[in-house]
Parts: structure tokens; sequence; C-alpha cells
């Protein structure tokens, strides 16, 4: 079995006169949470929509499970599940009709009982036959989610995941990345919350004038930061710190 979910090698991409991604690179493995940070316009959601067939490339090579993303884009499809910075769920469905529509599309087998699954590991069989518009913003974010893994995906893109949502409903969401992670499954993740990469991450990507300017885990970008000053106690610093920090350096140069 091949170890790498993603494989991007110089990506490019361009609208109209403005380049967007000159050159990015990186991988994802099997079973990794990869979490691609950037300040706005650095260019994610782009990046994202063509590992997800959703525009085309300006030049480079990406492949997903082994396919091309460009020669076998119905391979990949096959194989990946977006979810992006908003809900897509059609509010006057309940939530079981939501899951039971994109069952029916996949075309799985028994997709009744692949929505009442998926509802109870998400908590939300009782409100299974509420409008999906009576939702709090987390039990939202939940069955978005659960209906990406409908077909059981080997990669999932999560796009901001947890835009806009209260404190105690990120938190949901993180468990939930977290227990599909567990489960084998290779998430790319972006995201402007700092603290979520934190958080979520098993390393960490950053995206910035159209290149990934570094990547590694938690702990070897803190290697890149100034040594921790020692006053009572020693302050380790935070991503948030780390990224202004590597970004200001790049910049400079």
């Amino acid at each position: 079995m091949i170890n790498t979910a993603i494989s991007v090698r110089g990506l490019k991409k361009s609208f109209k006169d403005k380049e967007v991604l000159k050159g990015v690179e990186f991988e994802v493995r099997r079973g990794e949470i990869f979490a691609l940070l950037g300040s706005n316009g650095a260019g994610k959601t782009t990046t994202v929509n063509i590992l997800s067939t959703l525009i085309k490339p300006g030049g480079g090579e990406v492949s997903i499970c082994g396919y091309d993303v460009q020669r076998q884009a119905d391979q990949v499809r096959q194989s990946i599940s977006l979810t992006g910075q908003f809900a897509a769920l059609d509010g006057m469905l309940t939530g079981r009709e939501n899951l039971l529509m994109i069952a029916k599309l996949r075309g799985v087998s028994n997709p009744a009982q692949v929505a009442d699954n998926l509802l109870a590991r998400f908590s939300l069989t009782d409100a299974a036959n509420l409008p999906a518009d009576k939702y709090s913003g987390g039990m939202k974010r939940r069955i978005d989610i659960a209906m990406s893994l409908i077909g059981t995906p080997e990669v999932i893109f999560l796009d901001e995941p947890t835009t806009g949502l209260d404190p105690e409903a990120r938190i949901e969401v993180w468990n939930t990345i977290k227990e599909l992670a567990d489960g084998g499954t290779s998430i790319l993740l972006t995201t402007q919350y700092l603290d979520e990469a934190e958080q979520l991450a098993d390393r960490i990507a950053i995206l910035h004038g159209g290149k990934i300017i570094t990547t590694g885990t938690l702990t070897e970008l803190k290697e890149m930061y100034p040594p921790a000053k020692v006053e009572f106690i020693e302050k380790q610093p935070t991503l948030e710190e780390i990224f202004l920090a590597i970004i200001a350096n790049k910049e400079e140069r």
C-alpha cells in the first residue's frame, strides 16, 4: 500500500494576471492530520479546490491516493470528500434526509442503515427528524462532516471547518476530526485558527507568497523560533507567535 495519501509537486495556479500558487510542494501521509496555514488570500482554498478536482492546476503534479487529479479525476473523486467553509445542508430536509440524499447519490448499499449509523456515531439520533435549519452551528458542522464520510473516503479535505462556530461547537468538531484520523482517514485541514492546528495537526505547513515556506511538526516549528526567555518560568511560544515570526523572517530576506 502506498503510504502517501496526497502528493503535490510544483503546483502553480494563476487567475488572470495574478499568480496565486508559485510551485507549492508537500505530502500528506495516510492517517495523518495535515494543517495548511496561511493568511487571507494565501491560496489555501485554491489549493484545496485543485486537489479536490474543482478547478484545474496551471502547472505541476498532484496525485491523491496514487491517482493524478487531471488524468484520473473520476478515481480521485471516489477517494475523497470535501467539507467547505460553510455547511452544505438542505435546511428544509431533516438531518436524516440529508444523509439519505448523499448516500443515494453516492450509490452506497443500504443507505438507511448508513444514515442511522452516522447519526448514532455523531450523537445526532435524537435530532434526526428535525429540519437542519433548526440545528445549532455545532450540530450542522457534525452532520456536514458525517455526510463527508458516506462512501468511506480515504482522504477528507476540511476547508476552515470551524469558521463562525462558538468554542463548544469547535471542540465538538475537533473531537470528530481526531476520531476520523484515529480510524485511518487522511485529513488536510485549512484554518486561520492557529490554536486549532496546534490541537489537531500531526504536521503543519505554512503557505506564504504562493509557496510552502516551511513544513514540520509543532515541535520542529518551535525549534525555528528564538529560544524561550527564562524569567520566573520558561515560556514556550504559541503557534501564532511561531507563524508570525516565520513569515516576518521570510519577508526580511
